[in-house]
């Protein structure tokens, strides 16, 4: 498995909480990759700072979005179901500076919510 990046959410109020950060970036290839828990709290211009995809995930529901030269992806939850979202997860590929997301259904039903990537139920490698 890859490396695992994670951020504090709004409810990770616990003690073992404290040490998560609020944000990330990391670079992946040649693509950096924002990482915060509410879209409504970015903090910066991703364009200026270099940024290619943003990903988040307070709604819980599953999206990928191209906003301009800006990915934005939230992978749903993968947890227990949350009102009547599916249960998902997100993968990002990277390929030199070329990027492609897809949201994985792990519900058993398949969905298409990528703006024209196919999404299906698909075990992750």
């Amino acid at each position: 498995m890859a490396p695992l990046i994670a951020v504090r959410g709004n409810n990770d109020t616990e003690p073992w909480a404290a040490r998560l950060p609020l944000t990330e970036l990391i670079r992946v290839g040649n693509v950096f990759v924002y990482v915060i828990h509410n879209l409504a709290e970015l903090d910066l211009d991703p364009v200026a700072a270099g940024i290619r995809v943003i990903v988040s995930g307070h709604s819980h529901q599953p999206k990928i979005e191209e906003r301009g030269d800006i990915l934005y992806v939230n992978p749903g939850s993968s947890g227990p179901r949350r009102f009547k979202l599916p249960i998902s997860v997100g993968e990002i590929t990277v390929s030199g500076s070329a990027v492609k997301a897809r949201i994985v259904d792990l519900s058993g039903g398949t969905a298409d919510l990528s703006g024209g990537l196919h999404v299906g139920t698909a075990p992750l490698m």
